[in-house]
């Protein structure tokens, strides 16, 4: 079983900076890719939730167009953890931020998601 577990979240006034991480942990496991979704406040859980950031196996990385220039995503393979530097953070930047992994362990490929973590920017 493979575990997802972000962290960095908090509340930073609007234009401040935040990193948050997503580290995997588990038993043998590889990481196809991992991006980073955003649900915002007012959203039902479970509702759709918004592509922020992925990067692949490959290092080949993607972003939405409101995060462009503005954040980055990153990984470190022998931590088995990705980071999104969030810069210039915007209000509209609020939600609760949620790891997902395209990974496979024990020859099976699956998705997992993280618990979430918290980011609020305040004006």
């Amino acid at each position: 079983q493979v575990q997802l577990v972000e962290s960095g979240g908090g509340l930073v006034q609007a234009g401040g900076s935040l990193r948050l991480s997503c580290a995997a942990s588990g038993s043998t496991f590889s990481i196809n890719a991992i991006k980073w979704y955003r649900q915002a406040p007012g959203q039902a859980p479970g509702k759709q939730r918004d592509l922020v950031a992925g990067i692949t196996s490959g290092g080949s990385t993607n972003y939405a167009d409101s995060v462009k220039g503005r954040f980055t995503i990153s990984r470190d393979n022998a931590k088995n953890t990705v980071y999104l530097q969030m810069n210039s953070l915007k209000p509209e930047d609020t939600g609760v931020y949620y790891c997902f992994g395209l990974i496979t362990s024990g020859g099976l490929f699956r998705d997992y998601w993280g618990q979430g973590t918290q980011v609020t920017v305040s004006s």
